[in-house]
């Protein structure tokens, strides 16, 4: 029998459901001495993994402890190592899958309190939504079984979030292995109909990338992949009417990026390998000729990546050789 400081676990679980009274009970004495313990993030996991009725009280418990006890108790404090997101990932999957929404919402959670965290950790994350735009299902989709190769709003709002959360505070680019699984979600996008939200999102991180590699410094993600009002009441635009728009509002790469010199690129370097070192996982870059091979991987490009090289043309003169290369080959005029 589970019993912890007078509380009986075992008790929650042969109930079936954790009531209202029970959250308070569990936080107050969790949070009794102001820290999460291994021992206590070991007891909450048994109740979530028991699959028990919950409130909205006790999911928001769960992830506030669970991200106080991986961001703020384990070492180093304040980081997220590729060890302890590993131990994280094993906790709240099954088969590499989450079952819960909720659990997913930990794993956003933490990348968003974090200084810094593993891009497995991030890639994670955004893999659920992969996931979900190419089968139909899965926990973003609430049980449901969608048509295959459709995201909507909330899960282009989703991935925003998830980028935001892994940018923090700091000027980051959009990393390789995120560039990676936004291109994956947009090779499942039906080109017939695509979301104006999704094209809006997908033009803007990947032009993050590509400014980044072509030695440009990049400003927060807030405002480098900021959603715009005005997809509320345009969202019929196609995705080369979407650039057109963009740029007719102003929407530009030079208001916010800028040229690296070399001491700057120099310190960039420096950064990105102190971060290496602290989380035990190498931080990829988003290489120029990756990102020419991966837009025309396929022989083709979609309505969205022509979109892409479409905003980069009008928007980038520097960019790097490959790309300004593809660029000229495929983009339409904007």
């Amino acid at each position: 029998m589970t019993d912890f400081k007078g509380l009986s676990i075992d008790d929650i679980i042969k109930r079936g459901r954790v009531s209202e009274s029970d959250t308070m009970k569990l936080r107050a004495e969790f949070y009794a001495d102001g820290a999460i313990s291994r021992e206590e993030a070991d007891l909450l996991f048994k109740i979530n993994d028991a699959n028990l009725v919950t409130s909205r009280s006790w999911n928001d418990f769960f992830i506030e402890a669970i991200t106080d006890f991986v961001v703020d108790q384990l070492e180093p404090v304040g980081y997220v190592t590729a060890q302890n997101a590993a131990w994280l990932m094993d906790r709240i999957s099954h088969d590499g899958k989450v079952n819960t929404r909720n659990e997913l919402e930990l794993a956003i959670n933490i990348v968003d309190r974090a200084r810094w965290s593993p891009e497995s950790l991030v890639q994670f994350t955004l893999g659920h939504v992969r996931d979900a735009v190419i089968s139909g299902h899965g926990v973003l989709r609430d049980g449901l079984r969608l048509k295959p190769g459709t995201i909507g709003e909330a899960e282009v709002e989703l991935l925003r979030r998830i980028l935001y959360a892994f940018g923090g505070d700091g000027s980051v680019a959009i990393t390789r292995a995120e560039a990676e699984m936004l291109f994956e979600i947009n090779d499942a996008v039906q080109d017939e109909h695509p979301n104006p939200a999704w094209t809006d999102l997908f033009i803007k991180a990947i032009a993050n990338a590509v400014m980044s590699a072509s030695s440009y410094a990049v400003p927060v993600r807030e405002e480098a992949l900021r959603r715009d009002a005005w997809l509320d009441y345009r969202g019929d635009l196609s995705p080369i009417g979407m650039v057109k728009k963009l740029l007719a509002d102003g929407f530009s790469l030079k208001n916010g990026y800028s040229r690296l010199n070399n001491e700057e690129r120099a310190l960039d370097r420096l950064e990105r390998q102190r971060v290496e070192l602290i989380v035990n996982e190498k931080v990829t870059e988003g290489e120029a000729s990756w990102l020419a091979e991966r837009i025309c991987h396929d022989g083709r490009v979609n309505a969205n990546e022509a979109a892409l090289l479409a905003f980069l043309r009008a928007e980038c003169p520097d960019m790097h050789p490959e790309l300004r290369s593809l660029v000229e080959r495929y983009a339409p005029a904007a």
